[in-house]
């Protein structure tokens, strides 16, 4: 068996656009353009970048739950893009997501036994409606609610609690991965400690691996082992944490790094704030050559006319960039 749960491939996903009375295809959104990685056992993994970047689409396609443009995803070895439809129904309680807006995720009509527990009848991990309201209670109340919680309904509670509700309608079909894509960001500073409190206690009492997504690098710093930064819909750095939040190699990266805010007033920052000129470019025209050449501090000519590789820079220290390949 491979020591990677999630493999993936030169993964792309691009959104046509269309215009034009007939609505004819004049070009394509590149939301996710050729990312590969692999997640390893019990590991998480986490996602940074700008709004825009990609980061949540990534987290879809993998799952399967926006098909690809091109590209592959493993899991455990097996292609996720050609399993039958009686497979990927099964591949289902292995692959779980909690969403960004708690209230939005989960259906006003029903109560957290019916929220939680739907999955376990589908799935049959539980026979009957009586088995699966023992079930519920239990794993909710590992997710820091109350059994009598289990009649109400999600109007009834706070964002807190809805977000431990979608994490327990996640845990409750078994899974081995879990995307959380921005799962503690539409919360309170408070409130969000004890979601990635959360999180972590069930990684280990479940053995999960994550893919947390996230634009928050204290989030990001506390609960990843492993950090892959996105932009423009390419990876261009991934290391593991130490590394990154200690000695990164790509220019947007430290730029990145010199805009997180520092919560004590007392300690100063490693190094100056790093301000990027311009906005991001637009997914559906990339620039040429390497995408961040328009905001990058170091740009040289070369970058405006090749594309930069992505390679091993240190041991499993991964950059795509000129300046840090020995280009200039």
């Amino acid at each position: 068996m491979s020591e990677y749960l999630v493999t993936v491939n030169n993964l792309k996903k691009y959104f046509p656009v269309k215009t034009g009375l007939l609505k004819h295809t004049t070009g394509n959104v590149k939301a996710v353009d050729g990312i590969s990685f692999n997640i390893k056992k019990g590991q998480i993994l986490g996602i940074v970048g700008e709004s825009g970047c990609g980061k949540s689409t990534l987290g879809r396609t993998i799952l399967r739950l926006l098909l690809p443009t091109e590209g592959e995803v493993f899991y455990e070895s097996k292609s996720v893009f050609h399993m039958s439809k009686k497979e990927m129904n099964k591949m289902r309680t292995k692959m779980q997501i909690i969403f960004q807006d708690p209230y939005s995720s989960l259906n006003p009509k029903l109560p957290v036994y019916d929220i939680v527990g739907e999955a376990m009848l589908q799935h049959k991990i539980a026979k009957n409606k009586k088995e699966m309201k023992e079930k519920v209670i239990e794993i909710i109340s590992k997710c820091g609610l109350y059994p009598e919680q289990a009649d109400r309904y999600p109007h009834q509670f706070s964002g807190g609690q809805r977000q431990r509700i979608c994490i327990a309608r996640a845990l409750a079909v078994n899974p081995d991965f879990v995307v959380c894509d921005e799962a503690v960001s539409a919360l309170d500073v408070s409130i969000q400690s004890q979601i990635l409190n959360l999180l972590k206690d069930a990684q280990e009492d479940f053995g999960l691996t994550y893919m947390f997504i996230s634009h928050d690098l204290s989030v990001v710093k506390f609960i990843s082992d492993e950090v892959a930064v996105m932009y423009l819909g390419q990876i261009v750095e991934k290391a593991g944490k130490k590394q990154i939040f200690s000695k990164p190699l790509h220019p947007y990266t430290e730029a990145l790094l010199s805009a997180a805010p520092l919560f004590d007033p007392s300690l100063k920052r490693n190094g100056k704030r790093i301000i990027l000129k311009g906005d991001i470019p637009s997914p559906s025209a990339p620039p040429k050559g390497c995408r961040f050449h328009t905001r990058c501090p170091y740009v040289k000519s070369v970058c405006k006319e090749e594309i930069p590789v992505y390679k091993e820079i240190y041991t499993g220290h991964f950059a795509m960039c000129h300046k840090v390949n020995g280009v200039f």
